[in-house]
């Protein structure tokens, strides 16, 4: 066997091929969700560099949501597709995690054994050596087998790309986009310019290992495929097996796209036993790659006033006669009636403060971006009070406490068993409680809240995405167990297969 193609090699190729696929179909899935691209953290209409949808958004704040801009992608196309981004990001995770994986895995074997020679250009001759290779194949002809040592100058160059500075570079602003890293280290994420900047620039990465994938594959079966299938097939060259190893080539990628697609209908098979499996596969994820991340009080000095967006997205309109009555009467006379119930069963007492107890509490204010796991972003400053404060006004944490339930005046956007409607709420765990910045807001950018951003109050909890910041909360309360709420998965998003309670990826 041809040492220069091992077993390692060849198998790191096959679980790339499968696990690249996972990746490009489940961001399918999540661009689907938010089908437009911004360079701008305010992600305004008309500022859109790329979108697609042939949708106009209107200029006026609070009439049109980003659910009502989603599009329903067939699961032959996007994993699982059918508007289901909270599982979509779930297999990105996983597939994103597991691909690194095998990346390091390769990196590191590719080095060790010295392979790294036939990728990694030694020469300059190698640029004027692709430069003719480009020619012969702009005219569609084929360079000559003596030009592949076993690669030609062109792959050389197009490999050491892809693995080198593309994968990474997707890497990069992948991880920029999560709220963990977003709260703790803003000044990356501002580097890439922003959540948006991140955003668009991932998609361009996205865009060129999808050709890339596209014509590495076509040029396999083009170029020398007696030499290419046989190295792949059999680790060495054998030309008088190129025909059985092309069936066998062809079979696996049969066999890899129809395990693509057998998985996206398998999800939508039973979305509830499907998000318990990803949640308990990505759970490593989150505990030790992003949970450490804790926000910090000096990352408000990344933001500033020039920074504050004139647009600001919203998810879910303002409550209905028909969804919360109690809601619009507050609304009526001003907030004056409108009181937050702060307490319940477990602690044995309920007190209920108005707007004016609130903001007699010590005053939490800072400048902070907020992103939606659509994709969407906008930069506000947020001026409210310390949700610990607000629960410390009953006294000591009651014992068997161990979470804090945060409800809406709000239904629920829609139930992912189309049940009716239920009201929104959003279960936080100690940590996120006792974060600095986790607050009630009841003003954004000085002036009160306005109705379709949360009025009169807001959760804020910048370490997650907006699903976890419940707005025209009604209630906070001390619950000993999550399970016991609603579908018992931590929160109405959570509940609907949407999202993973503590989503920080």
């Amino acid at each position: 066997m041809d040492p220069d193609f091992p077993f390692w090699l060849r198998a790191s190729h096959l679980i790339n091929f499968f696990l690249i696929g996972l990746l490009l179909r489940s961001g399918w899935e999540i661009l689907s969700s938010m089908p437009r691209l911004w360079w701008s953290n305010d992600s305004a209409p008309g500022k859109e560099w790329l979108k697609f949808t042939k949708t106009e958004l209107p200029k006026e704040e609070g009439v049109y949501t980003s659910l009502m801009d989603e599009k329903s992608l067939s699961p032959m196309i996007a994993l699982p597709g059918r508007e289901n981004i909270g599982l979509g990001r779930h297999w990105h995770a996983l597939a994103s995690s597991l691909w690194l994986l095998n990346g390091l895995i390769y990196i590191i074997l590719l080095f060790a054994t010295g392979l790294w020679r036939r990728i990694i250009p030694t020469s300059w001759d190698v640029f004027p050596e692709a430069w003719e290779s480009l020619k012969i194949y702009a005219g569609f002809g084929v360079p000559s087998i003596e030009h592949f040592q076993p690669y030609d100058a062109l792959q050389m160059l197009g490999y050491t790309f892809v693995i080198f500075v593309l994968a990474p570079l997707m890497m990069l602003t992948g991880i920029s986009m999560s709220p963990a890293v977003r709260s703790r280290f803003p000044g990356y994420v501002k580097f890439w310019g922003g959540h948006q900047g991140a955003r668009s620039i991932h998609f361009i990465c996205m865009v060129l290992m999808t050709g890339f994938i596209i014509m590495h594959v076509g040029l396999v079966f083009l170029v020398h495929p007696e030499y290419n299938l046989s190295h792949m097939i059999w680790g060495a060259t054998d030309t008088a097996r190129a025909g059985q190893a092309f069936v066998i080539a062809i079979a696996t990628i049969v066999v890899v796209v129809a395990s693509w697609i057998a998985l996206s209908y398998w999800s939508l098979s039973d979305r509830v036993r499907t998000h318990k499996f990803l949640v308990n596969a990505t759970e490593p994820i989150r505990r030790y790659g992003l949970n450490w991340m804790k926000p910090r009080m000096s990352r408000q000095n990344a933001y500033t006033e020039k920074d504050i967006s004139e647009f600001h997205w919203t998810n879910g309109l303002p409550p209905t006669e028909d969804e919360s009555p109690e809601w619009l009467k507050y609304r009526s006379n001003d907030w004056e009636d409108w009181r937050l119930e702060v307490g319940g069963d477990l602690n044995g007492e309920k007190i209920e403060l108005s707007l004016d107890d609130l903001k007699a509490l010590p005053k939490a204010e800072y400048i902070a971006i907020h992103t939606c796991m659509q994709g969407w972003s906008a930069t506000s400053k947020w001026t409210g009070v310390r949700l610990v404060d607000v629960l410390d006004t009953l006294g000591p944490r009651p014992e068997g406490a161990r979470y804090v339930m945060v409800t809406s005046h709000g239904l629920a956007q829609k139930m992912y068993d189309n049940r009716p409607r239920e009201p929104f709420y959003a279960v936080l765990d100690l940590e996120m409680l006792n974060e600095e910045d986790t607050i009630l807001a009841y003003e954004r950018n000085g002036n009160p809240l306005e109705e379709h951003l949360g009025a009169p109050l807001r959760l804020r909890v910048e370490s997650q995405h907006g699903y976890k910041m419940v707005k025209w909360v009604k209630a906070v309360e001390w619950i000993a167990d999550y399970a016991e709420v609603g579908d018992g998965r931590g929160g109405t998003r959570e509940d609907s297969a949407m999202q993973a309670f503590n989503g920080r990826i």
